[in-house]
């Protein structure tokens, strides 16, 4: 578009140098109360800080140095994503993507075209396939690989990282036998003589994935480069990268000393020798303009449904002999967590099945009792919520860090794994918030694409892109425009400790803004799914017009 071209150079090769105003905006945000604000126009400063918004008939400031006309266009605050793998991201855009099959023999056929293609790579990586999604009715098989890649390793990771599929080939280079044992939290499939079948679940996928020979720092520039330019197309501004190890954040420090790191990161360490590592005696300073921060860890109490890890307090409906794969033993829970929390480290922690929700809770609560004060105690999916524990989630304002996507892509698999009875609490947003609980939205990308309004979208309709099921899947726990948009800004900014530095379009925080295409608190679910980003702004500084 037109609007500040000459500007627009400008700003995109340096800082601005004054004061900027844009005028002729419908500029949406939600305000310090939680509601929502509407405004015309937005003046910053040469930090990129907002001084001041102008509401329809106030008098615009003449003491400004630059003056852009926003054409009316609908103003947004930048998107957070309160839940990302970052590197994931980049390393599946530029490995084997296998999530748009349909199929088993779709998925054979697309990776038999991509080794075909790339004879050097000594490795065959890639991600995103789902036997469920597939209707194949079970794990795929190693033996199903080496009939079309028999000459090298495949290794390939499930839609939701819980699981991977391995060929003979690098079975073979990890030395797994069948004598290889199954591992605390992990479990290998097996067929009926206890032979491995190429299936590695949590904590087994490490058996093979360690022989897997690790990016270059080079490779891992290219990643990040190419995971930023996507969040940033789909408008998001600030991620939570859950899961941080230290050569992801070195990756991440790199870049910003290079001058080209445009998204914020609100880190979570891996784990707690990564985290004392990076962060010392407590959570680093927010670094490079409000660009950089390690919170501080993420844990992991379960697995994920898909592969029928998730923890549950009763067995699986379909599969009764399995009540999941818990990760972490209670008493390590609270170790990890107490060793957080005494150095005020923000803990996030991956919760997905009723028992590991219930335990999580209970431990919040013990822990509580010994620190006090401001610790935004972070439950990562909080997916299949016991109905009896919901009320816990209001008793210490539990934030439940949650991704829309993920209910309209499990739902089925869901009522298989569960049963009806036990969907009460399942992917529970207003219920969560009616007890006094906070919600922050995200998608868990490179699992579910990072589109926010994609997920907004899901948030008031509970429907899929098709409108199925019809009138929204258990629709009594969809919540409002306001509350979804809320959930993917200022709450998201909340859940990371950024309240007042980003996240709303408010004096005193940073200019971080989209123009699009629509006003998503005036527009259908299906409307709200296809808003086209048209600029993206961080920091007062334009970084992206498409």
């Amino acid at each position: 578009m037109a609007m500040g071209l000459m500007m627009g150079a400008t700003l995109m090769a340096t800082p601005a140098m004054a004061d900027t105003l844009i005028y002729n905006v419908d500029g949406v945000t939600i305000d310090e109360a939680g509601d929502v604000k509407r405004f015309t126009a937005i003046v910053f400063d040469d930090d990129g800080r907002i001084t001041h918004t102008l509401e329809r008939g106030e008098e615009r400031p003449d003491d400004v140095e630059f003056a852009l006309d926003g054409e009316g266009q609908v103003m947004l605050p930048g998107m957070i994503d309160a839940h990302v793998h970052v590197m994931d991201m980049g390393f599946a855009a530029l490995t084997l993507d296998l999530s748009d099959t349909n199929n088993l023999d779709e998925a054979l056929a697309k990776i038999a075209a991509f080794a075909e293609e790339n004879q050097g790579r000594p490795w065959i990586l890639g991600r995103g396939w789902n036997q469920e999604k597939w209707g194949l009715g079970r794990f795929p098989t190693a033996a199903e690989l080496d009939a079309i890649v028999p000459d090298r390793p495949v290794w390939l990771e499930r839609a939701d990282n819980h699981a991977n599929w391995a060929n003979s080939t690098a079975m073979e280079k990890a030395g797994v036998t069948a004598e290889t044992r199954d591992p605390d939290g992990g479990r290998i499939i097996r067929d009926a003589a206890g032979n491995p079948t190429g299936i590695f679940i949590d904590n087994a996928i490490s058996i093979v994935g360690d022989s897997v020979p690790a990016p270059r720092p080079q490779d891992r520039d290219a990643a990040f480069a190419m995971a930023q330019q996507r969040l940033l197309a789909n408008g998001i501004t600030a991620v939570a990268d859950m899961g941080t190890p230290m050569v992801d954040w070195n990756t991440f420090r790199r870049s910003a000393d290079l001058g080209q790191l445009r998204i914020r990161i609100m880190a979570y360490a891996d784990s707690v020798e990564t985290m004392e590592l990076i962060g010392g005696p407590g959570p680093t300073p927010w670094l490079y303009e409000d660009r950089l921060r390690l919170n501080g860890i993420k844990l992991y109490l379960d697995g994920a449904l898909g592969s029928r890890g998730a923890s549950l307090k009763e067995p699986y409906e379909d599969e009764a002999s399995s009540t999941g794969l818990p990760l972490t033993t209670p008493a390590q829970l609270r170790n990890r967590m107490s060793r957080a929390a005494m150095d005020n480290f923000q803990t996030a922690v991956h919760a997905i099945g009723d028992a590991a929700n219930s335990d999580l809770l209970m431990a919040i609560a013990e822990l509580s009792q010994s620190y006090t004060g401001d610790r935004r105690w972070r439950i990562e999916h909080a997916q299949i919520v016991d109905v009896a524990d919901l009320d816990r989630f209001g008793d210490f304002g539990v934030i439940a860090s949650m991704q829309p996507l993920h209910q309209t892509s499990d739902r089925t698999m869901a009522e298989a794994r569960l049963g009806e009875d036990r969907l009460g609490g399942a992917y529970a947003w207003r219920s969560i918030l009616e007890v006094g609980g906070r919600l922050a939205f995200g998608s868990d990308a490179p699992v579910e694409p990072a589109d926010a309004f994609a997920g907004m979208a899901v948030a008031i309709s509970r429907t899929d892109a098709d409108g199925q099921p019809f009138g929204g899947w258990r629709v009594q726990e969809s919540i409002g425009r306001e509350q979804a948009l809320a959930a993917f800004t200022s709450d998201a900014a909340f859940a990371g400790f950024a309240d007042g530095r980003f996240g709303r379009l408010i004096p005193g925080e940073r200019a971080d803004f989209l123009f699009v295409d629509r006003d998503p608190l005036l527009s259908s679910p299906q409307d709200i799914r296809n808003t086209q980003v048209r600029e993206v702004w961080v920091g007062g500084v334009r970084v992206l017009n498409q």
